[in-house]
C-alpha cells in the first residue's frame, strides 16, 4: 500500500436519534443515524404501519379483505 494516501482510521462515537451511543472505528470521529437495532420495528418487534393515504385500506378492500378493512377502521374510531 502507498503511504500518505489511505485516510486515518480512529475511534468514532455513533449515535442514533433515539438517544443510543457506542463506540467503533470509523475515517470520521462521529457519525450521527436515525434508526439503529435499539428502535428498528424489525429488532424490537413492535411494528408500526403508518396510513397516510388510506393505503392499507385500499390493498385489502382490493384483495377481498373488506371485513379486516372495516375492523380496523372501527378500530381506529
Amino acid at each position: 500500500m502507498k503511504k500518505g494516501i489511505h485516510p486515518e482510521y480512529m475511534d468514532c462515537t455513533v449515535r442514533c436519534a433515539c438517544g443510543e451511543t457506542w463506540q467503533t472505528r470509523s475515517t470520521k470521529p462521529e457519525l450521527r443515524i436515525e434508526i439503529c437495532s435499539k428502535c428498528h420495528p424489525f429488532f424490537t418487534g413492535k411494528q408500526k404501519i403508518v396510513d397516510t393515504e388510506g393505503r392499507v385500506e385500499r390493498f385489502l378492500q382490493r384483495y377481498g379483505l373488506k371485513d379486516k378493512a372495516t375492523a380496523s377502521e372501527q378500530a381506529k374510531k
